[in-house]
């Protein structure tokens, strides 16, 4: 199993961002495929998630109207697709599986290494 995200990088605020999480190893259709995010000195917090059976859930307040998650089972690829950024939005995204989708970061059973994302005032 291997998760790969991209897609992060600098913006100013008010900006886009669409993170990219692709999947190998295992059929997205049967799985929770989530993103989460840490910034400094903060510990990670679940933004968001989406299955094959459930379809999407939103956990961030701060973040409902604004990001977007879907996928293409196609390409086993899950995306973020983050409007009106906020500097507070800056911190490094993941995304993680599960069987089941979970706000709960210890519940996940694997972690892509992360895409940085800074929304510069």
């Amino acid at each position: 199993v291997q998760l790969v995200e991209s897609g992060g990088g600098v913006v100013q605020a008010g900006g886009s961002l669409r993170l990219s999480c692709v999947a190998t190893g295992f059929s997205f259709d049967l799985y929770a495929v989530g993103w989460f995010r840490q910034a400094p000195g903060k510990e990670r917090e679940a933004v968001s998630c989406t299955s094959g059976r459930n379809g999407p859930v939103y956990y961030l307040n701060s973040a409902k109207g604004r990001f977007t998650i879907s996928s293409d089972s196609a390409k086993n690829t899950v995306y973020l697709q983050m409007d009106s950024l906020k500097p507070e939005d800056t911190a490094m995204y993941y995304c993680a599986l599960s069987g089941l989708c979970s706000p709960d970061p210890s519940g996940q059973a694997h972690w892509g290494q992360g895409t940085q994302v800074t929304v510069s005032s």
